[in-house]
């Protein structure tokens, strides 16, 4: 039940004055990734500010993305949630939407134990029939996915990989010599070592301003040009970093927007860059020509 290999975009979401969904400028943003040769979709994950829209409008958006790709790439749905039952509802209703797989974070604020998370994830698996990518980030939620829990996880038929945003290569190593589970970078600056360990591939903030050249990277990895793969995850590691260089996706939104991608507001509690912090993004990003 592999979902994927390469590269697929974290996709921002573009948003009106208002607050609304910009489904025109999703529409185009979509189309330019498919064009590059990215090689999946994630959509209404952390970096498509999903914690602020509401369950509604989040499968809408879902949907609409199904409806775009129509089969060209897997469309990856985020449906977490720190209420379990919240979570197996938002699974149910990415599947009916046409997702081709499901991102499932770990509960967040509330969290859980190790057995905890085990027996979550096993509810929301069990209520749906299409494959799950766990979502390690505990940066943002405070929980941990231990290589023990996602051995114990990786039994279950339907979750078959996990998006390591540990940070922790050596806690990535475990995972990939204890169980057999496909495994996809979700630090951009961390992809090219995942690779190296076995990795599918990366969950990619990076692809939402260079999608061509995450896609090749990973394409010549996987062709055994290792040389050629490094050179542009060399290149592009101080633009990956950049994006970080406040909350996700407070920059790379930005960047899109000063790419003229109409990437619209940022919904709060997320708001404009600081100023020096703005001009530091904006000459990596014509170092890059990319405006």
């Amino acid at each position: 039940m592999s979902i994927f290999t390469g590269s697929a975009v974290a996709i921002i979401t573009p948003f009106n004055n208002d607050g609304s969904i910009n489904y025109e400028a999703f529409k185009n943003m979509v189309e330019t990734q498919i064009a590059a040769g990215t090689d999946g979709i994630v959509v209404a994950g952390t970096t498509g500010e999903a914690s602020t829209i509401d369950d509604a409008e989040q499968i809408k958006l879902i949907k609409y993305c199904v409806d775009i790709v129509n089969k060209r790439v897997p469309v990856i749905a985020g449906a977490g949630s720190n209420d379990t039952a919240h979570a197996i509802e938002l699974a149910k209703e990415a599947e009916k939407a046409g997702s081709d797989a499901l991102l499932i974070v770990t509960p967040y604020y509330n969290k859980t134990t190790q057995k905890g998370l085990v027996k979550h994830y096993a509810a929301i698996a069990e209520n749906v029939n299409i494959p799950i990518i766990l979502y390690s980030v505990a940066g943002r939620t405070g929980m941990n996915i231990t290589p023990a829990t996602v051995k114990e996880l990786a039994k279950i038929k339907n979750i078959v990989a996990i998006k390591e945003a540990s940070g922790d290569l050596s806690q990535i190593a475990k995972i990939a010599e204890s169980c057999d589970i496909d495994i996809y970078s979700g630090n951009d600056d961390q992809t090219l070592p995942i690779l190296s360990l076995g990795g599918k591939g990366v969950i990619s903030v990076l692809a939402n301003v260079m999608p061509k050249e995450v896609h090749e990277m990973c394409e010549k990895f996987f062709a055994n040009d290792v040389a050629g793969a490094r050179e542009i995850f060399l290149n592009t590691l101080t633009l990956a970093n950049t994006l970080f260089i406040e909350t996700n996706p407070i920059p790379v939104k930005t960047a899109c927007n000063l790419m003229g991608m109409n990437a619209g507001v940022l919904k709060a509690p997320l708001y404009d860059m600081e100023s020096a912090n703005l001009e530091t993004l904006k000459a990596e990003l014509k170092k890059h020509n990319l405006i």
